[in-house]
């Protein structure tokens, strides 16, 4: 044991450049997965201007959500515990339950359907720009309709029925298309479906737990045979820094949401899609090494 000790440590990746990298990589994973201008798109083009790319990068784009996944579990611990040990009896938790199922289960068999050819071909800088800018377009449209006092049919996630729960699901997998945004997916399509602006936040914050824990046990065990002991301080220091911003970020967008809509972060998104096709365009940054 003292022997394998040493020789394990001394397998590890602790290149300082790179652990750097992936803490700046988990920043940006927990301060944008949670916000609707889509995690998955600024972790590409982060990852190519930092050039932190290849195969193990796009493993750990994905794993370090876990890191984000486990601040909602922090953030709602009470809720959950209580929803764990009241569920064999009481009609609401089972209710919260099975919603939060039926919205998870549509981007699980569209994932395992279209994973591969949407890696291969969307996970590019240029692809996610444009996603980038028409997200914001759509969340300019549902925002600038006429909301009135009775159109938030649904106030709180206890009001929302299986429907509502299937079709925030189906919203959810608009966001296979990095660029997208999960929670801008679940959020708008949310309130276009009735929700409340906070119903639709506090869910699509239940409903990355699944969907977070699940693509990252999946992808890393899917590219298993090209992970090595040597990236676990990669993965380690990832994951940690995307769950302490994770926790920061929840925590403002929920005061946020109650007095803000979304309009900042649609211009965001068009202004940040539109200076990367440029620069791509004029030859600035060369997007494609």
């Amino acid at each position: 044991m003292a022997t394998i000790i040493p020789r394990f440590a001394r397998e590890l990746r602790l290149d300082p450049l790179m652990l750097v990298k992936a803490a700046v990589m988990g920043i940006v994973e927990g301060l944008t997965e949670f916000l609707p201008i889509s995690s998955t798109g600024h972790l590409i083009i982060a990852g190519a201007l930092l050039r932190f790319t290849g195969e193990t990068a796009k493993v750990f784009e994905i794993a370090i959500q876990t890191g984000a996944m486990f601040a909602v579990v922090w953030q709602y611990r009470q809720r959950l515990a209580r929803t764990v040990a009241d569920i064999g009896r009481d009609p609401v938790a089972q209710r919260f339950a099975l919603n939060v199922l039926i919205a998870f289960m549509p981007a699980v068999v569209l994932g395992l359907a279209f994973a591969k050819a949407i890696k291969a071909h969307l996970f590019a800088p240029v692809p996610v720009a444009l996603a980038f800018i028409v997200g914001g377009l759509a969340i300019l449209f549902v925002e600038r309709r006429q909301r009135g006092p009775g159109a938030d049919r649904v106030r709180t996630v206890d009001e929302m029925t299986r429907v509502d729960a299937l079709k925030v699901g189906l919203m959810q997998c608009l966001a296979l298309i990095p660029g997208t945004s999960r929670s801008g997916a679940t959020i708008i399509g949310g309130m276009v479906f009735g929700l409340s602006r906070q119903c639709a936040t506090e869910f699509s914050f239940y409903l990355g737990i699944p969907t977070l824990m699940g693509a990252g046990v999946y992808s890393v065990w899917k590219q298993r045979a090209a992970l090595h002991a040597a990236d676990l301080p990669l993965f380690a220091v990832g994951t940690v820094f995307a769950f302490f911003s994770a926790l920061l970020c929840i925590r403002w967008l929920i005061r946020y949401v109650s007095t803000h809509d979304f309009k900042g972060f649609a211009w965001y998104r068009i202004a940040f899609g539109a200076l990367v096709l440029l620069t791509a365009y004029t030859g600035l940054v060369n997007w494609s090494e």
